[in-house]
């Protein structure tokens, strides 16, 4: 006879919510899990690790007398006006510390060979001019608005832009899943980004489940955070209804950097509508919300007619967004450098192969499990 395990009901309900993993899906996997949150009966032990390991939750949680609060280890600018913020994701916290990780090698690497401390780190403060702080930031990033005409597409400028800033220094990582499980989709409606400030080896991680355009957003506001020296999670919404200093500042900082009020004033055309925004923001390499943001900088429009306005373009976005979801991963070999950042990718290989990492830490900070898979990477990288 199986012995079961009593397991208060708001321990389930926390390992639910917690997972991010949907509760009807759970429901069915489980069919007892109504009995267990109702009181009404236990789960064996072997249905409770099984239960642990669908909601990616430690299964001594389970018998705590309470559900553990988990914090962010990084500050949180994620909150707009006085609206609750939900407990931070499986999801997320295990790529912060994912990230937190290779930034810890990274910066040992960079101290070890002698590498100087990054200059612009910190170099501002939220007193700081936004158009000077982001003309400084457009000649580092060498992202002038009169030359993007010429790269091919949306993809094309975030590549660029991600080159560019790993040549300061800055580990770039954009990824959509959990470390490689693509079983565990990030969730753009949760973070968008986040970066971790360190005059070494700073990092920028971008949530890839977004569109291309926001994703280049989202960067450049990251990007506009280390400047500050400040690093932290958020949602780098170009919307500056929040109340946080430092996140209205990194938004009009990478709204300026992308989207200069002077070009916008001379290229407008005078109405806002879908083919005026998407024409600019071809322009300008944007999205659409970041053109219409802009717009009503210029003071083009009022704001009552912009919040409508913006209500309408969110939900053609993310419609369109959505439709886009079922595409395929693409090539591993080109699209996985690209998620542990190329920069870190060929350290972390150049360092194994001169026998100061091991290749079983190697494959861990690459997300790789085989020997192939490492060395073809090697070779894809240039450092084979």
């Amino acid at each position: 006879m199986s012995v079961r395990v009593p397991v208060k009901s708001q321990l389930l309900a926390w390992a639910v919510e917690r997972s991010g993993v949907d509760a009807g899906d759970l429901h069915r996997r489980f069919p007892d899990l109504h009995s267990w949150e109702a009181g009404e009966k236990n789960p064996t032990f072997p249905q409770l690790e099984r239960f642990a390991t669908a909601t990616r939750a430690p299964v001594g949680y389970f018998f705590l007398d309470e559900a553990p609060v988990k914090s962010l280890p990084i500050p949180d600018y994620r909150t707009l006006g006085n609206a609750r913020i939900a407990a931070p994701s499986a999801d997320l916290l295990e790529t912060i510390y994912l990230c937190q990780r290779r930034q810890d090698w990274f910066r040992n690497h960079c101290i070890l060979n002698g590498h100087p401390r990054l200059p612009f780190i910190g170099s501002v403060d939220v007193g700081a001019p936004v158009t000077e702080t982001a003309a400084a930031i457009q000649t580092a990033l060498r992202f002038e608005t009169a030359e993007r005409h010429l790269l091919a597409s949306w993809e094309s400028a975030l590549r660029r832009l991600i080159d560019t800033i790993e040549e300061l220094g800055v580990l770039v990582m954009v990824n959509g899943v959990v470390g490689g499980n693509t079983h565990r989709r990030l969730d753009s409606s949760e973070f968008r980004g986040f970066a971790l400030s360190d005059e070494f080896a700073p990092l920028v991680f971008v949530n890839g489940a977004d569109t291309k355009a926001s994703q280049i957003f989202t960067l450049v506001h990251e990007v506009a955070h280390l400047w500050l020296g400040l690093g932290g999670v958020d949602d780098a919404s170009v919307d500056d209804s929040r109340t946080a200093e430092v996140e209205v500042w990194c938004n009009r900082v990478a709204a300026e950097v992308l989207v200069p009020l002077d070009a916008v004033r001379a290229e407008y055309r005078g109405e806002a509508d879908v083919a005026e925004l998407e024409r600019l923001a071809r322009v300008y390499r944007v999205s659409t919300l970041v053109v219409l943001r802009r717009i009503f900088d210029a003071s083009f429009l009022a704001w009552d007619d912009y919040r409508a306005r913006h209500a309408e373009e969110l939900a053609r976005v993310r419609a369109i967004l959505e439709s886009r979801r079922s595409g395929s991963g693409g090539d591993f070999y080109l699209s996985h450098p690209l998620k542990v950042s190329r920069l870190f990718a060929r350290a972390v290989i150049v360092d194994t192969q001169e026998g100061r990492t091991l290749h079983r830490d190697a494959y861990s900070l690459l997300a790789t499990k085989k020997a192939e898979t490492f060395a073809r990477l090697a070779r894809e990288l240039g450092v084979a």
